[in-house]
């Protein structure tokens, strides 16, 4: 591990994964590290039949979606000064391997308990459960919707 902590964090635009933005940046503040925003995208299976009807230039590859979506959250969350070092990755692939691979020599990951797909109401999401189990580095699962240590509920 380098001298200063990489704490890197998923964020897809949930609002689970945008309070762990705010929870990776607070933390990384209070320990002189820096924080990696990652967000991976994948084709959907039925990408080329829903877009078929309109211009190409009018609809956003993957890709480009991922990225206005991190650049959105970061914006929203941190604003102009974050007080620390953060890079923004977008990636290619499933988000759980993605975040493996980028946590490979960091301090600590740091991902929302839920997504913006799958089951509503379960407390682990697939990815979040995934991470706590095969990480190389420890985890932080932070839930959407509950009061932090200043009392904010929102971002």
């Amino acid at each position: 591990m380098s001298a200063t902590p990489r704490i890197v964090v998923g964020v897809d635009g949930s609002p689970a994964s945008e309070r762990a933005l705010r929870w990776a940046v607070d933390y990384a503040r209070a320990v002189g590290g820096t924080v990696s925003a990652i967000t991976a995208w994948e084709y959907p299976a039925f990408y080329g039949w829903a877009g078929a009807s309109l211009p190409p230039e009018d609809v956003l590859n993957p890709e480009e979606l991922a990225g206005k979506t991190l650049a959105a959250s970061v914006a929203r969350v941190i604003g102009d000064d974050p007080g620390v070092r953060i890079s923004e990755t977008v990636t290619p692939g499933n988000a759980t391997q993605a975040l493996l691979e980028a946590a490979r020599g960091a301090a600590l990951l740091v991902v929302g308990s839920r997504g913006l797909g799958g089951f509503t109401g379960v407390l682990l999401g697939s990815v979040s459960r995934h991470l706590t189990e095969h990480a190389p580095c420890p985890v932080v699962v932070i839930r959407a919707g509950q009061t932090d240590a200043q009392g904010r509920t929102d971002i």
